[in-house]
């Protein structure tokens, strides 16, 4: 047969085999999306097992492309048919084999540590993907087989599987909040059966045309140098490399939801496939040093302009999710498509430019997909934790420029490197947070920085002097402002002051500390945190020190990813304590799931508490029901507490006991001893919010996630979430009698909590009415609220922050402005901007004496304060 005939008979055959082995990539890549999330969850949440992952399936896709290389057998469709239907029955049998994989893993993970968990992880992971995988990538040199000795097929047939590969990214973002995990499996399995029948289907007609000949497959007398081959496996490493960096950068740039993530990886493999359906266009060897020129000249290029990027989206607002994603996908686009393109583009130029075979082309793949896979375990193993990911995309860029030049005809092009060097070298750290976040952080300084695999850590100086602590550029984690720190210690002491006589305490998540500096006052009590962010430890270490009390000193601090230790370990608390987090982030949500709540109350003591804590303002009022049905679903007669805008979630080991110990019921008497935080018990008893109410819908699964889903869209309503939050909790609020029932308390103590209990919803009301623009009911409120508990930190606050911005907008004079800082101070003896003005005030006037000591108490209510820090002390 003529070379002619081969291709004229190839080229009918090009269309229905480039639409198969699209839904060929469709399915694969949902497979693989749908594998990471599923072991991650096995494995627990950290970039590890992502990298593992990804590192498992390039480099099956790479091993079974070369082993197709060698298939010499008829009918090339019948089998890949064949593959792409037993990749489908695995997948649906990959769940029970994890599940048995886990029950071993469990079994031994506490004799092996966090390390050698990796390690043990990296191996099932292996195990279990690089079988698929291998069977996804013998398909490859099968279709290419079924194309004959087509010229066009490569790049037509591969681009496709590349755009094909993009919507599967997107594809569990629909199958997962509507079907759920395992459903999810199926659906895409019935898709990938489909694949298979349709291959079937081809193959009665294609093969019995005498597809597969090798005349057709054989390499035309030509063999591809091996250094070529080591060359392309090294632009496989590159680009997986600048995959890992952007998914990191833009992550945080965009906010990493489960959204933003899927985005990225679309638009990725959309300008690969893109490229290689334009590579037939490319004619002449010229683009051997454009090519190279291009990708690395804009993946500096995109790099530099990432702050402006970040700049524009800090202060910019969409209408909907749809029309951010739509926005953020073009931005994408922008700053990457010219890398992805030629990305795309060398697979085709390189197997025409070395023989035009199609077995060619299934080498290159094979070894650029091998490639990948080792330059994914380095990015996330080696580059990220050691240089940091502004570095990993810059090594990257040059990887990109030296591997695609050797193949160009024009030496002098190398020079071009000089000029790529002197745009890199500054590239290489990563930007200063003013620079990220103009408008939030104008003025501040970035005190340090930390980034390993799991997340960035920032520890951020701000314009007045306080710190704050973020993971991953816009997650704010903690702040040193007084009234913060007062918040967060208080998720230590609502725990404690309900458990009888706590012993022990675990904490789910370290931060900055200052919430386990409020278990202090127990100078007895055993102390153990659970973080994975090294950074996080290391602030809280070093930087946080002067607001936490040195707590990092006074407990145990157990670097572990907090679903794998609670799992795994054997030891039990008296008190467990969920940390505020960021639950629409990607897979966060998993720390509000059925499991997770179930992993906690395992790791109680007869009697034990457990409280997860949630920041109302991350939420929806649906998206907080799917929680306190989760909630209330383990913990049967779980109750709620109010402080300020946060829930705290109670669940007892037992039968639930509300009643703090007399001992500590009258206490408050302020002082770091103080266990209520000067509060009392009374005003905490106060804060009660009844019994979590029944409800019917959907609980947070593991296997079926709700609210990561919910929460993104959340943002982008008209009206603010949480406002009806608070109008819902309001409304199901007890009557204080209901409550002094609830908690036990006689009729001897019902005026004590009488009041607290009243105040409590008195400052809701007016924090809601301030919400919706209602100032003058919101201070009215806000001022029967104090006088009917003073002793309410947020009440008083509210009301000294109101009169001070009162007297700040006065003309009073300096005797009726020091009286009214006085009397704020009478109301709020710790506001620290009060205690600011009577120094600056005093100290104008000429009294030393009084001025040092408002700046005393200004020290120890705000130690890190500009002006504290550069006052000296005498």
């Amino acid at each position: 047969m003529t070379t002619a005939a081969v291709d004229r008979r190839g080229a009918g055959r090009i269309l229905p085999l480039s639409l198969l082995y699209a839904g060929s990539g469709m399915t694969s890549l949902a497979f693989e999306v749908l594998w990471a999330r599923m072991l991650s969850l096995q494995f627990g949440i950290s970039i590890f097992g992502v990298v593992v992952t990804v590192a498992a399936f390039r480099g099956g896709l790479g091993l079974g492309s070369l082993l197709g290389t060698r298939w010499r057998r008829w009918r090339p469709l019948r089998v890949f048919a064949l593959l792409e239907g037993g990749v489908a029955l695995y997948a649906l049998a990959l769940p029970f084999l994890l599940g048995f994989t886990g029950d071993r893993l469990d079994a031994i993970a506490p004799d092996v540590g966090l390390t050698g968990w990796y390690v043990l992880q990296g191996a099932a992971l292996l195990l279990l993907i690089l079988v698929p995988a291998t069977a996804m990538g013998l398909g490859f040199p099968l279709v290419l087989r079924a194309v004959a000795g087509e010229t066009r097929a490569l790049g037509r047939i591969y681009g496709a599987n590349a755009c094909g590969a993009a919507v599967g990214a997107l594809l569990p973002l629909w199958l997962l909040p509507a079907y759920g995990w395992a459903a999810a499996i199926h659906l895409v399995a019935a898709i990938g059966l489909l694949v298979a029948l349709g291959a079937l289907a081809l193959s009665g007609r294609l093969d019995g045309e005498g597809a597969g000949d090798d005349s057709a497959f054989a390499v035309s007398g030509r063999v591809i140098p091996r250094a070529t081959l080591l060359i392309y496996g090294g632009l496989g490493a590159a680009a997986i490399m600048l995959e890992v960096g952007w998914t990191r950068l833009f992550g945080m740039v965009l906010m990493r939801t489960e959204y933003v993530l899927a985005v990225i990886l679309a638009v990725y493999l959309c300008g690969i496939g893109l490229g290689s359906l334009l590579a037939r266009h490319m004619t002449g060897r010229v683009w051997f040093t454009v090519l190279p020129l291009v990708a690395a000249s804009c993946t500096l290029a995109g790099l530099r302009l990432l702050p402006g990027v970040s700049a524009v989206l800090e202060t910019h607002t969409f209408a909907s999710l749809g029309a951010s994603l739509l926005a953020e996908a073009a931005l994408l686009a922008a700053l990457t498509l010219p890398v992805t393109l030629a990305l795309g583009a060398w697979l085709p130029l390189l197997n025409a430019r070395f023989g035009a075979g199609p077995q060619h082309g299934a080498v290159l793949y094979g070894v650029n997909s091998t490639g990948a896979a080792l330059g994914a375990l380095v990015a996330g193993f080696v580059l990220i934790p050691l240089v940091g990911s502004t570095m990993t995309v810059v090594v990257a860029g040059l990887l990109l420029f030296v591997c695609g030049m050797i193949w160009s005809a024009h030496r002098a092009a190398w020079l071009a490197l000089i000029p790529l060097l002197g745009l890199a070298l500054p590239l290489g750290e990563f930007p200063p947070l003013h620079r990220m976040l103009p408008d939030s952080y104008t003025g501040s300084r970035d005190l340090y920085r930390y980034e390993d695999a799991v997340t960035i850590t920032h520890v951020v100086g701000q314009a007045d002097g306080q710190r704050v602590l973020l993971t991953d550029l816009q997650r704010m984690d903690a702040s040193t402002e007084p009234a913060a720190v007062e918040l967060q210690k208080n998720q230590a002491r609502l725990p404690l002051l309900l458990h009888p006589a706590p012993g022990s305490v675990l904490f789910l998540g370290l931060g900055t500390g200052i919430s386990a500096a409020g278990s202090l006052p127990y100078p007895a009590l055993e102390r153990t945190a659970v973080e994975l962010s090294r950074g996080s430890i290391i602030a809280a270490r070093d930087w946080f020190a002067p607001v936490n009390g040195g707590i990092a000193g006074q407990m145990d601090i157990v670097r572990d990813d907090v679903r794998r230790f609670l799992r795994v370990s054997a030891r039990r608390y008296d008190v467990v304590i969920g940390d505020v987090f960021h639950p629409d982030l990607a897979g966060r949500s998993a720390l509000l799931s059925v499991q997770q709540f179930e992993l906690a109350r395992a790791r109680l003591n007869p009697g034990g508490v457990f409280v997860q804590w949630l920041a109302l303002n991350q939420f929806d009022l649906e998206s907080l029901r799917v929680v306190l049905r989760t909630f209330r679903h383990v913990f049967p007669g779980g109750v709620l507490f109010m402080d300020g805008f946060r829930l705290a979630l109670v669940g007892f080991e037992g039968e639930a006991v509300l009643a703090i110990p007399r001992s500590r019921a009258d206490a408050g008497a302020g002082g770091a001893a103080d266990p209520t935080g000067g509060e009392g018990a009374w005003t905490w008893l106060g804060r009660y919010w009844g019994r979590i109410p029944v409800s019917e819908g959907p609980l947070q699964d593991e296997w079926r996630p709700v609210i990561e889903y919910r929460l993104p869209h959340a943002r982008y309503r008209a009206e603010p979430a949480l406002a009806a939050v608070l109008d819902w909790l309001l409304e199901r609020r007890p009557t204080v009698e209901q409550a002094a029932a609830e908690l036990r308390i006689g009729a001897g103590d019902f005026p004590v909590l009488e009041r607290p209990y009243i105040a409590a919803d008195l400052g809701l009301r007016g924090w809601l009415a301030a919400l919706r623009g209602e100032d003058a009911e919101s201070i009215r409120l806000i001022r029967y609220a104090y006088q009917a508990n003073p002793r309410d930190r947020w009440i008083s606050y509210s009301l000294a922050d109101e009169m001070y911005a009162a007297l700040s907008r006065s003309s009073a004079s300096e005797d009726d402005r020091r009286r009214g800082l006085q009397a704020i101070l009478g109301v709020r003896p710790d506001h620290a901007e009060a205690l600011r003005a009577l120094w600056r005030l005093e100290r104008q006037t000429g009294d030393p004496i009084r001025a040092e000591a408002y700046l005393d108490r200004l020290r120890a209510v705000s130690p890190l304060d500009r002006d504290v820090v550069a006052e000296p002390v005498e």
